[in-house]
């Protein structure tokens, strides 16, 4: 039987974490499937062996990235998700696995629409089951994403709400408790815009008491934080 060959590298800080995604994906691969798995344990392990695949004109099939993993040295890659966008650009044929313990709604609607990640996988829904229908999938027909995201996505879209990329930021940033003055520096937008786009969230959502904090809850509620 001729077996396809699948290079994967995966990227998480937590030994014990990345050996039972090796095991489970070993141990559950079809007869057909023969798997090489690479293992880094931060950024710069990782884009070490990125580039080296790159390098030999040998690249990996599919990445798993741990969104929450140590910088690079230089610091020019701090996450799981700088390596995805690393990964889009240089090796674009690839499929792309984040994974995550958080589960806000911002963080994730925007991960999906930058890096369009082939699987999203939040930790906790995670079980051998899980990830062994997830690889498979991800191979053949993604993209895959587990249970709490796609709750989250659905839950966001069957509101009929108009928050677009620049309100769901705002919401995040109120979520966070940071102030209207302090959002000028991270969202380019002048004090008095802020605060045209709060009021009007305050309508979109029914905001009574005029409350940021009421505007928070109902914002989570309907899955936009």
């Amino acid at each position: 039987m001729n077996k396809t060959q699948i290079k994967i590298l995966m990227t998480d800080d937590h030994p014990m974490i990345i050996e039972g995604y090796q095991n489970t994906l070993l141990s559950t691969k079809k007869e057909d499937q023969e798997l090489i798995i690479d293992i880094a344990a931060n950024c710069e392990e990782s884009i070490k062996a990125i580039t080296k695949s790159i390098a030999i004109n040998a690249p990996y099939d599919l990445f798993f990235f741990d969104i929450s993993i140590p910088p690079t040295e230089d610091g020019v890659y701090q996450s799981g998700v700088d390596l995805a966008s690393y990964v889009r650009r240089y090796v674009p044929d690839s499929k792309v696995v984040l994974l995550t313990m958080f589960n806000e709604s911002y963080r994730i609607h925007n991960i999906i629409k930058n890096i369009k990640p082939d699987g999203f996988l939040i930790k906790s829904d995670i079980t051998a089951s899980e990830l062994s229908s997830a690889f498979q999938a991800i191979i053949n027909f993604p993209p895959y994403y587990s249970g709490t995201v796609n709750q989250i996505l659905k839950k966001t879209l069957s509101t009929g709400l108009d928050v677009d990329e620049v309100n769901h930021e705002i919401l995040y940033l109120l979520s966070q408790g940071v102030k209207n003055k302090d959002m000028t520096h991270r969202i380019h937008l002048s004090l008095s815009m802020i605060e045209k786009r709060k009021k009007y969230l305050k309508e979109i959502f029914n905001i009574q008491d005029g409350k940021d904090d009421t505007l928070v809850i109902a914002a989570k509620k309907a899955g936009f934080v």
